[in-house]
């Protein structure tokens, strides 16, 4: 006996349900925000109550879009990428686009891999961090005209969009801080420079503003270390047996300083009467860990909110901003104190 087929719900049961036409319910499905609230509301409440799926390939081929954004993310380990993702998702869903993620583990040629299936498997746009690229890569979307948005760096080489900041002038905020509190013995624990423009460009930043404050970055007071507390941790061991012991550390990110300021506690060293200590991206527990952190703030929901808008309006062929900068600002807390005197000098 064969089985009875179920009759699935389609949009004309949608539209009979919310007492609205069909084409309404499209709108609601495409272009959500061309629809009033009250409307939108009860067309979704009927999606919702008749179990309606809409038929992707169907929808894909009407507007000849796939209706995806694909994201090559190095991790999604660091908070700061997790607020990314969702700052970047909940804005492309208001636009009825969803989100594709990938990870390159900081790697450019698994980047370039990564960026090449979301294109070849339909997305319509890509989103990137940083400007450091294969080429191979940037010459495959520059000759497919390939919607791309490079996110937390700038300003961008010609031609390319991009939303984010100028790492290097970012820290060199945090260097003259400390300059100014006197410090004259000042180290960096960074990122892993290699494969990653933001944390090349963070420890070019050091050295400039130590340069411009008449210092320079010693060579035993530059460790660059992955993104993680065990790593950070075993950083400031080595930047602590160094002669002249640094007064103070800029960390590449907040997860480093966050490893520095717990090794400094286990190992007897008073933060920050002995040692200050600063991170950058100032992430929730910034405020939270004790002595709390100064640290740099970047504006994380609006700059992935920027990137969204960057990709929608490339999508809808609509004039957009190339090159898009948003400020970096030092927060000062607790981490963070005058040079120790007999230090000085």
């Amino acid at each position: 006996m064969q089985a009875k087929e179920i009759a699935l719900p389609n949009i004309e049961d949608v539209a009979a349900a919310a007492g609205v036409s069909t084409a309404t319910v499209s709108r609601v499905l495409n272009r959500p925000q061309s629809v009033r609230e009250a409307l939108r509301t009860r067309v979704t409440a009927a999606i919702a109550q008749l179990g309606y799926v809409p038929h992707a390939g169907a929808r894909a081929l009407k507007l000849q879009r796939s209706g995806t954004v694909g994201a090559v993310f190095p991790t999604i380990d660091n908070a700061i990428f997790a607020q990314a993702i969702a700052a970047l998702q909940q804005r492309l869903a208001e636009e009825g686009l969803q989100l594709l993620i990938a990870t390159s583990g900081y790697d450019v040629e698994t980047e370039a891999r990564q960026a090449v299936n979301l294109v070849t498997r339909g997305a319509d746009a890509l989103v990137l961090c940083g400007l450091g690229q294969s080429p191979a890569l940037l010459q495959f979307l520059r000759g497919r005209d390939f919607p791309t948005v490079h996110a937390m760096s700038w300003p961008a080489p010609a031609g390319a969009v991009c939303v984010g900041f100028d790492n290097a002038r970012a820290i060199g905020q945090a260097v003259r801080y400390l300059l100014d509190l006197g410090h004259r013995h000042v180290a960096m624990l960074a990122g892993l420079a290699q494969n990653n423009d933001r944390a090349a460009a963070r420890i070019a930043g050091v050295r400039q503003a130590l340069k411009q404050g008449g210092l320079k970055l010693l060579p035993q007071h530059l460790v660059e270390r992955p993104y993680g507390l065990a790593e950070a941790r075993e950083g400031l061991r080595l930047l602590m047996a160094t002669e002249p012991a640094p007064t103070a550390i800029v960390c590449g990110n907040d997860v480093l300083a966050f490893g520095a300021l717990l090794e400094a506690r286990k190992l007897g060293i008073a933060v920050p009467e002995q040692l200050s200590i600063i991170g950058f991206d100032d992430l929730e527990m910034a405020r939270h860990i004790q002595p709390a952190l100064t640290t740099l703030h970047v504006p994380t929901p609006l700059l992935w909110r920027t990137v969204a808008e960057r990709v929608i309006a490339a999508l809808a062929q609509a004039p957009l901003q190339a090159a898009t900068e948003v400020e970096v600002e030092l927060v000062v807390r607790e981490s963070t104190a005058a040079a120790p005197k007999t230090r000085r000098g």
